[in-house]
């Protein structure tokens, strides 16, 4: 498996509180990040497999709608972790 118990531990220790903070937002848009990335690897690969690329798709929303959550409810936080992860800011580009 490509995404081990302990690689999600790192994850959610790394922009989380802790290892156990599985669901505070920045953890979550962590995770998201690195199941995009591995998807985005998978379909340079095999360009036909639209079955993943609708799973992309829905992840790079959830995400999104993650990320704008964060927008809102605190704007530092959520340039921290679009800092943190490299990501652009979704905001401008609405």
């Amino acid at each position: 498996m490509y995404l081990s118990t302990e690689k999600k531990k790192e994850i959610f220790k790394q922009h989380g509180e802790s290892e156990t903070n599985t669901g505070s937002t920045e953890s979550q848009v962590a995770l998201f990040t690195y199941r995009i990335a591995h998807l985005t690897e998978h379909l340079k690969k095999n360009k036909k497999d639209y079955s993943t690329q609708l799973a992309l798709q829905k992840l790079v929303g959830k995400r999104r709608g993650l990320l704008a959550y964060l927008y809102k409810k605190d704007i530092n936080r959520y340039r921290a972790i679009i800092k943190s992860l490299g990501l652009r800011d979704i905001i401008k580009s609405i």
